[in-house]
């Protein structure tokens, strides 16, 4: 089980996830590294919280995705020229 929780923690924190998922879910940096290093077993309950942060993130990227559709689609958004006057002035 310490390999899925490595690919959670990677997965939502990138390769510094240690200590970024061990606040999340309320633990010390040390509890972290000992179930990463397999010297303590992983709570049932840890595996709940961490599903329930993968799916706000999830939440999360869902949302941006439809929003970037939405800019990247015809019409969808002001066009960088129209936001940034000066960068348009500079190519």
């Amino acid at each position: 089980m310490t390999q899925l929780l490595r690919e959670a923690g990677e997965a939502l924190y990138g390769g510094q996830w240690q200590s970024p998922l061990a606040r999340d879910l309320g633990v010390t940096d040390r509890t972290m590294r000992r179930w990463v290093a397999g010297d303590s077993p992983v709570p049932d309950g840890a595996y709940g919280d961490l599903m329930r942060l993968t799916q706000q993130r999830a939440l999360l990227l869902d949302d941006l995705t439809d929003k970037l559709r939405i800019a990247a689609s015809p019409g969808g958004a002001p066009s960088r020229a129209a936001t940034h006057p000066s960068d348009a002035e500079a190519d």
